[in-house]
């Protein structure tokens, strides 16, 4: 599978798109106004302690108090089980903390102690006896000899923790050597900050996007890495000279005319991402709902009819579907709970199809993802680490209008809200006219439709009612004035 990592830089925001076979499966925005937190390492205090939830919320300088439960404290090299939250942090405490969850909507930032430093080939965790393999290293011989040497290296000033990452298949015991010194130095420098910065204060701050991106995303199937902005290329290439030569040769500056990101039809595909439905090349589409609580997932036929018969025709729909998913779930970052509503299906073989294409089309994603069995109600339940904003709390806002609500209230129902307001002032005030502000919808629709129901109502209380247009106002919006 060729690969290809598009940047495209402006002043206020960096964009990264990872297209697979010519096709867009993830994309990573961060504006320098609100720069992603996720790895920064910050000097914090404790403001306050909760022992009902057993956590504690943690100020590290920025506009929401952080969040530190007591699973997520370590305790002699290990995160805590087992003891109450009283017994670890106090009140006005400091504390080095690293994020590990960027605030989403109304919550602050989610933090460990358990700190860990990510380079090229490895993850360090300082206070920590432990050496992982990545699951994507499958040879056995591999898995042992990286194991073997982080195990010799991993004594003395270099102990600690060691998460060997996929990138480091194949390399030499050299560069091992090299990614376990290069942490150590900046586990050092962020030791000797945290002695002398004041409270509240950033200690480490993880690379910009770009260089973050071409650290965890360049793999052997990335062809190219295409840069629009000269300085960053220069950037760019500086950093994959030192830290990843074998990439530096795939780094090129892009200096045409036409976006970057226009040319590989990366925006349109973007804008796509942002609506509900999404389609698929039968003719069938997927409805996708984000909500606070969960994500859901709905499949439908659509205009596909199918060949053969109906079983044949949902399972071709669900199969299409599964990968088409797979990719909307990167695309999109949808996080947490997602429950996905396939059409049903009887054949016991087709379901397990279903699911196996679901998975193995999930295997490239960077996100920890788990996958249930299709339930009773033929629903599939997933869950997806989240990490960071979807695509659609980074780049939209709830609409003023409808409040996030997505659907507003009819002419018709406001027409009878207005009715009613005016009978609530008639029989508490002694108006001589009542002057109705509303949406040019609201107020055709009293004009005519219900014109009987007006002057119905003006016999009633015994007094006039006059209508006035009010171009500002949503559908939603009117006022009864008393005159």
């Amino acid at each position: 599978m060729s690969s290809e990592i598009l940047i495209n830089i402006t002043p206020n925001e960096s964009r990264v798109a990872l297209v697979e076979n010519g096709v867009l499966q993830e994309v990573y925005i961060e504006r320098a106004a609100k720069r992603g937190l996720v790895g920064n390492v910050y000097k914090g205090k404790v403001s306050r302690v909760l022992p009902g939830m057993q956590a504690a919320f943690i100020e590290i300088g920025l506009e929401r108090a952080a969040f530190l439960h007591a699973s997520d404290i370590q305790v002699d090299g290990e995160n805590n089980k087992v003891e109450s939250i009283n017994s670890l942090v106090t009140e006005g405490q400091e504390i080095c903390v690293q994020v590990v969850k960027d605030p989403l909507g109304t919550k602050g930032a989610r933090l460990t102690t358990q700190v860990s430093i990510p380079s090229r080939f490895l993850v360090f965790m300082p206070g920590v006896q432990h050496i992982g393999i990545s699951q994507k290293i499958e040879e056995e011989e591999e898995r042992n000899r990286l194991r073997a040497k982080l195990e010799e290296l991993a004594t003395g000033e270099y102990a600690g923790g060691y998460i060997v990452r996929t990138a480091a298949e194949g390399i030499s015991n050299e560069e091992i050597q090299a990614d376990v010194e290069y942490l150590h130095r900046m586990w050092m420098a962020i030791g000797e900050k945290m002695k002398t910065d004041n409270p509240s204060h950033l200690i480490h701050e993880d690379l910009p996007l770009a260089m973050r991106m071409m650290r965890d995303l360049v793999s052997p199937e990335i062809e190219k890495i295409r840069i629009d902005s000269k300085e960053t290329f220069d950037r760019a290439a500086k950093f994959a000279r030192k830290f990843i030569p074998e990439v530096a040769e795939r780094i090129e500056y892009y200096p045409g005319e036409r976006p970057i990101f226009d040319l590989f039809s990366v925006e349109d595909e973007i804008q796509k991402a942002l609506g509900k439905r999404a389609n698929l090349k039968s003719g069938g589409y997927l409805i996708i709902d984000q909500t606070e609580a969960m994500t859901t997932i709905d499949v439908n036929t659509g205009g596909f009819v199918g060949h053969r018969n109906l079983d044949e025709t949902i399972f071709k729909t669900n199969l299409e579907a599964a990968v088409a998913i797979a990719r909307q779930v990167r695309l999109r970052n949808l996080g947490g709970i997602l429950i996905i509503d396939f059409i049903d299906m009887q054949d016991e073989e087709h379901k397990r199809q279903v699911l196996r294409a679901l998975e193995k089309n999930l295997e490239r994603d960077h996100a920890k993802c788990h996958i249930s069995q299709v339930s009773a109600l033929g629903l599939v339940e997933m869950t997806r680490k989240r990490t960071r904003e979807s695509l659609e709390h980074v780049l939209c806002e709830d609409c003023p209008t409808c409040d996030g609500r997505g659907s507003l209230r009819t002419a018709e129902t406001v027409c009878y809200e207005i009715f009613r307001e005016i009978i609530r002032e008639a029989r508490q005030y002694d108006a001589e006219t009542f002057l109705v502000l509303a949406s040019q919808e609201v107020v055709d629709r009293l004009l005519e439709e219900e014109s009987t129901s007006v002057a119905e109502l003006e016999d009633f209380i015994g007094k006039p009612i006059k209508l006035q247009v009010e171009n500002l106002y949503s559908q939603e919006n009117y006022d009864v004035v008393m005159m």
